[in-house]
């Protein structure tokens, strides 16, 4: 038998193991790995996009928080993962698109490692402060730092998150300098806030959005373009005179790299299919996020023009993370 033969049937056997293992795909629980603590917009979005899968499917979800390192040790984990479609990560900009640049160290490379499923949404960051503070505008916190350099805390979620970053982005534009204080996740940062341990706080819409509509923290703007529907009165950093501003967080499923594109193809159609639904899509919304989808090619796509975006964004602060 000829080389060119043998290797003919050996493709044709590992396209036909393939397609049954996708046929039968899944015979277990996928374990959805969300790379922040419970509570967070990530773990909200994993919770309420899996289940609505899970209903319409039969199939059973886990979620799995692994935080820390800005969610880098969570997608790191699903990147050395079994590529079965058995585990898969709610990434985020943060991870996906800024921690290459930012940590010079990175385990994991993004575009090589994992294999993009879905863009789910994408959401606004919103800077808030407590209502014990002093600051009722952006304006407010702005001349208060600039009378004392260095002494105003602004918290984020962690260590090269998007609302790390763009807070650094907000204090270059504004020309004043604060005190970053880096959480192991948005939910301790938010308690932190609402006490006044710390000043300001910046994290996306869907994870202050509860705590500002109980009157527990005060909005003082949002870095879209655009105001955000469910804080009609809260103006952009844009509106607020640094114009141009413009930073949002976006959320989206990958698997390891390798894993079979029947069974991507599988888990994509499903979520797709979810995130039409106009209950899922307004329950977003009311978390302050927009519902996207769209195939494992467009996501790719996506992931590789935002990188050389942001990475633009931490060299220009001069933020890093060893």
């Amino acid at each position: 038998m000829s080389m060119t033969r043998q290797l003919l049937l050996a493709l044709t056997a590992a396209t036909l193991t393939s397609g049954a293992f996708a046929q039968s795909w899944p015979t277990k629980p996928i374990r959805i790995v969300v790379p922040f603590p419970p509570g967070g917009g990530t773990d909200i979005i994993a919770r309420e996009t899996s289940q609505r899968v899970a209903k319409a499917t039969g199939w059973t979800f886990v979620i799995d928080n692994k935080p820390g390192a800005g969610g880098n040790l969570g997608v790191d984990s699903v990147a050395k993962s079994p590529a079965d479609g058995y585990t898969i990560v709610l990434g985020q900009t943060s991870n996906l698109a800024i921690s290459p640049t930012l940590y010079p160290k990175l385990p994991y490379d993004p575009q090589k490692d994992l294999a993009p499923i879905v863009l789910v949404a994408n959401a606004p960051l919103v800077v808030v402060t407590s209502m014990s503070a002093p600051y009722g505008t952006l304006a407010d916190a702005v001349d208060a730092a600039k009378a004392k350099p260095g002494y105003i805390n602004f918290a984020s979620p962690g260590n090269g998150t998007v609302a790390h970053l763009a807070s650094e982005m907000f204090q270059k534009a504004a020309g004043v300098k604060m005190q970053h204080v880096p959480y192991k996740g948005a939910a301790q940062a938010m308690t932190d806030v609402v006490s006044g341990t710390v000043e300001l706080y910046m994290s996306s819409v869907p994870t202050l959005l509860g705590q500002i509509k109980q009157g527990k923290l005060r909005p003082l703007a949002v870095t879209s373009t655009k105001r955000v529907k469910d804080l009609p009165d809260v103006p952009t950093i844009n509106d607020s005179g640094y114009k141009g501003f413009d930073a949002v967080t976006w959320f989206g499923f990958l698997a390891p790299a390798g894993t079979p594109k029947d069974v991507v193809a599988k888990l994509n159609t499903e979520f797709n299919k979810v995130l039409k639904d106009p209950e899922l899509v307004k329950r977003l919304s009311d978390e302050g996020a927009d519902a996207v989808g769209g195939t494992p090619e467009q996501f790719a796509a996506f992931i590789s023009k935002e990188t050389p975006r942001w990475a633009k964004v931490v060299k220009d602060s001069g933020a890093r993370v060893d």
